[in-house]
């Protein structure tokens, strides 16, 4: 029953926005990257990927986020980067868009309760020409002229809403996308449930592993890897599924410590994963990037930490640029005919 109540209150809300004129709309395309599921799906990698898309295609990407678990969430806007330098801490920006902002050099990062409001100061003061909304599938106040919804095999294996299922809508609401983007083995399997959500594409998504990098120098080799015992310790919305992923890549994992998602890592926390990683007889702390961003205050570590960025990619690449580029263009078109 609460269950059928959610989803009902979820697709009421979609309608109010999306069919009466009701979502504000910036100058620029708007690009947002969702999912049904609550929970990690790497919709945070796959923005990275898409800033660096985009750059690469001469673009100056702004990514809007609302920065879930700021310690500090003043009024207006916090700009994380400007394209060109970081511009504020962990407690005024968030973990994940301070790890964006990290992560793609070039790109304007910007956190706001108002993303419209985000979008505009990109626009006219930081030279944005293009949007990507990070987490953007249920943020409906703001128009946008491409959603991508990322789909994995738990949506379509239980359908079920909040509180009952793992869904913050109903499987029918991804009709309202414009592409998925499924951790599929072929570009066949990713059409395949495009189509049976409705969605006219279907693009695959692709999770890989990065290069490991020390977090005392983090643009280099980690030279901790292979055979070397660790302590891995994530959190984040699935640390299982990192600790699994570490495991069959070969690491000696001596023991997994799993936090809840956005965990706020104290010094005493810091202080407690070293020595448990000296009673396991580990040779070093390996995490995740979305934590280390919060471990970086309690530098000099007490023990060796090294992280390992996730990496996501959309394939076939030269059909999602493509894609990409006409979705652009014709969003660029109706907002020259509105101005009309």
């Amino acid at each position: 029953m609460l269950a059928s109540l959610y989803a009902a209150s979820a697709s009421a809300r979609r309608a109010y926005y999306q069919g009466s004129g009701r979502q504000r709309r910036l100058a620029q395309p708007v690009v947002s990257v969702g999912n049904l599921r609550v929970g990690g799906t790497g919709k945070t990698p796959t923005v990275a990927h898409l800033a660096r898309l985009l750059i690469e295609m001469g673009e100056r990407p702004a990514i809007l986020s609302r920065g879930y678990g700021r310690r500090s969430a003043p009024d207006g806007v916090v700009v994380v980067s400007d394209g060109r330098r970081m511009c504020a801490d962990l407690d005024r920006s968030g973990d994940e868009p301070l790890m964006l902002a990290r992560a793609v050099e070039g790109a304007r990062v910007l956190v706001s309760r108002d993303r419209y409001l985000a979008g505009r100061l990109a626009e006219t003061h930081l030279d944005a020409t293009v949007h990507l909304l990070d987490d953007g599938f249920q943020h409906l106040t703001l128009a946008r002229g491409t959603d991508l919804l990322i789909v994995g095999p738990d949506d379509l294996a239980d359908a079920r809403t909040l509180p009952a299922g793992r869904l913050r809508e109903p499987l029918s609401a991804a009709s309202r996308a414009h592409a998925v983007l499924v951790a599929a083995d072929t570009e066949e399997q990713a059409r395949t449930v495009a189509a049976s959500l409705g969605v006219g594409d279907g693009f695959r998504l692709v999770r890989t592993a990065g290069t490991p990098q020390r977090l005392d120098a983090v643009r280099a080799s980690a030279p901790i890897r292979g055979t070397a015992p660790v302590l891995a310790a994530a959190g984040i919305a699935r640390p299982d599924r990192f600790f699994s992923e570490l495991r069959a890549a070969g690491w000696d994992v001596r023991e997994a410590v799993g936090f809840p998602d956005h965990h706020r890592y104290s010094r005493e926390d810091a202080a407690r994963l070293a020595e448990r990683a000296r009673k396991a007889g580990a040779k070093a702390i390996v995490t995740t990037e979305k934590d280390v961003v919060r471990l970086l205050p309690f530098r000099p570590m007490p023990s060796p930490v090294v992280w390992v960025p996730l990496d996501m990619r959309i394939e076939p690449a030269p059909a999602f640029r493509a894609w990409l580029a006409a979705r652009l263009v014709a969003e660029r078109g109706r907002g020259r005919e509105g101005r009309a």
